[in-house]
């Protein structure tokens, strides 16, 4: 899908929801919620250009592939999370988004703990 396409799906969803919520409010959120799900499984199709192209940029310079996997995974929850806590957020659940949210960054916090221990190890090193 191109940019266009999403956008147009998003525009055309969001004036659908609006219509329905005059007639039934649910109908509105499972629109939205639907038209979410499927812009963001379009997203993760794209991602499987960024991991190739990831995986040619590991060949290219000899790093760790620990590290890039962290970079992916990273990437991987803060799509996920925000999704989420967006969807909760637009069906009137706030504060279920928020916690989400704040899941997500606990979670990339410790996804990203090995790299920070690996440096504090190297730095210790050269003390």
């Amino acid at each position: 899908m191109t940019i266009i396409t999403v956008s147009l799906l998003g525009i055309t969803a969001v004036l659908m929801a609006t219509a329905l919520k005059n007639t039934g409010g649910e109908f509105g959120t499972y629109l939205t919620a639907a038209a979410g799900c499927l812009l963001f499984f379009a997203g993760v199709q794209k991602m499987g250009m960024v991991v190739e192209s990831i995986q040619r940029i590991e060949e290219m310079i000899q790093i760790s592939p620990v590290y890039l996997k962290m970079l992916l995974k990273m990437a991987g929850i803060t799509c996920v999370a925000g999704f989420s806590s967006g969807i909760c957020r637009d069906a009137g659940y706030g504060g279920i988004g928020n916690q989400i949210e704040i899941f997500g960054k606990l979670s990339i916090l410790a996804v990203s703990m090995p790299v920070v221990l690996s440096l504090l190890e190297t730095v210790q090193e050269f003390f």
